[in-house]
């Protein structure tokens, strides 16, 4: 797959440091042999006929363009450095974003896609033709086939899911939110059933909702046919944000955290964990039921929004 590097107007000095860069044929032609392999200095001085000293400052440029990277290595005669291609495609926007439009990005997870989880009996994953493995084994949210679930439950414990981070550097965040259909998780399922249902974003308590039950009593507006009535058949659908006034559940201010979107611990390129379950001294520990775009009253996954 080829590595693009995108950049805007926005983004002055990379952009001129690319154009710079791009400027010079001994440059373009330093980019075509690393096309091919990773040569050292010595090696594209050689190939070019060129000095050591001009290849090296003509490599500098380029990496500072982001367009080359290089690594030392140990030589015959010393330590070398590395040279080999970073990116392969340079996409440069001329339309301007205005800073007075906020931008939003949206992330659609599908419910099986967790990379951690602590869950417990009663539990259990299922798609749109019913249970993937076993009812209340939790070695069964491990198997491959859970990326295809449209449904998971357990009494207790968490799942945690890795967003991308796509907001372009040094963007100012504004908010962020986090939207799914979601209910408690009782035996079969009972309609008075309380769960305190907590979100962590990167470890930092956003809030607890209080899930007023297990909602079986009617059938969910597009939960499978192959699902049998007794069981639970949908969720509220639910929105945790992150303002940077502070932390909202369904629109209303989350009172008893501090939480706010300036100490969420988001670092560029690094991934956004998001954690949804009960915490262990939770006044209602009633667990959890979340919803996929195939079961339940909604047609959406777990969404995530990041304005900025």
């Amino acid at each position: 797959m080829a590595k693009l590097l995108n950049l805007d107007l926005g983004e002055v000095e990379e952009v001129c440091s690319v154009g710079k860069a791009l400027s010079s044929p001994v440059r373009l032609d330093i980019l075509k042999l690393l096309y091919e392999e990773s040569l050292n200095i010595g090696e594209i001085s050689e190939k070019l006929q060129i000095a050591p000293s001009s290849a090296a400052l003509h490599v500098n440029i380029l990496q500072k363009a982001d367009l080359i990277n290089t690594e030392v290595q140990p030589g015959t005669r010393g330590a070398v450095r590395l040279c080999s291609r970073k990116n392969d495609i340079v996409n440069i926007s001329l339309n301007s974003v205005s800073e007075n439009v906020n931008q939003v990005i949206s992330v659609n997870m599908p419910v099986g896609a967790y990379t951690d989880c602590e869950v417990y009996s009663t539990c259990g994953i299922a798609d749109e033709s019913g249970f993937i493995g076993n009812e209340d084994k939790s070695q069964c949210f491990y198997l491959p086939e859970r990326v295809n679930a449209q449904l998971l439950w357990s009494s207790g414990g968490y799942v945690e899911y890795k967003f991308p981070n796509q907001v372009p550097k040094r963007s100012d965040l504004k908010r962020m939110g986090l939207s799914l259909e979601i209910c408690s998780e009782a035996p079969n399922y009972r309609e008075n059933w309380k769960s305190d249902i907590t979100v962590w974003i990167n470890g930092v308590d956003c809030g607890n909702w209080l899930s007023p039950g297990d909602f079986g009593a009617r059938r969910g507006r597009i939960t499978p046919s192959s699902w049998v009535s007794g069981n639970t058949q949908y969720g509220l659908l639910t929105t945790w944000e992150v303002r940077k006034d502070g932390c909202y559940i369904n629109g209303a201010k989350v009172e008893d955290v501090d939480t706010n979107i300036g100490n969420l611990n988001i670092k560029e390129d690094k991934p956004l964990l998001i954690r949804i379950g009960n915490k262990k001294d939770a006044k209602h520990i009633g667990g959890f039921n979340i919803f996929g775009e195939k079961f339940g009253d909604h047609p959406q996954n777990i969404i995530l929004s990041l304005e900025y």
